[in-house]
């Protein structure tokens, strides 16, 4: 899963909605944007650190002077490396904040359902937000296809064009 940080507010007010309407926790109505927050804060500071881990691999491959097509197993490897959670791990490694935090916020006044059903319930919850990033590359793909494949005029050319297809489909 990638996270956007567009989508952060509603996936905060998916999930909330999802298990205050199903019982599993209670929220009284004037903490309601707080614990959304607490969310959010949650989903934010994941993103600071896939920040900083983008530029602690750019900056490892500059210094070891590794080919751009190397980046995924270097990110990877860092990933790895500091403990970070990436691809499908993503959704899980949320999940199980989202639950610490259920039992410790002063904004949930309580917990009724049991933790591996709303485990189950959150990961769902984030799968309807998660994004086809293959789709984002085709459509880009398909607005660059007069560019020469394997220059570096394609490679900017592709990175432009993906990011106008992820701000048409309101993720940046």
């Amino acid at each position: 899963m990638k996270l956007y940080r567009s989508r952060v507010p509603a996936i905060a007010h998916g999930v909330l909605d999802r298990l205050v309407n199903e019982g599993d926790v209670e929220i009284q109505a004037e903490v309601r944007m707080e614990a959304e927050q607490d969310l959010v804060a949650i989903m934010e500071s994941y993103l600071k650190r896939d920040q900083d881990l983008r530029e602690s691999v750019r900056s490892e491959m500059e210094r070891k002077n590794v080919p751009y097509d190397q980046y995924n197993k270097t990110r990877g490897d860092v990933a790895s490396n500091w403990g970070h959670p990436t691809g499908n791990e993503v959704e899980k490694f949320l999940s199980r904040q989202f639950l610490e935090n259920f039992m410790i916020s002063p904004n949930v006044d309580e917990v009724y359902g049991d933790d591996k059903e709303m485990f189950r319930k959150i990961i769902d919850t984030l799968k309807k937000f998660d994004v086809d990033e293959n789709a984002l590359r085709a459509e880009a793909e398909e607005r660059i296809k007069n560019v020469a494949e394997g220059s570096v005029e394609r490679q900017d050319a592709l990175n432009r064009a993906l990011r106008e297809v992820r701000k048409k489909h309101g993720l940046l």
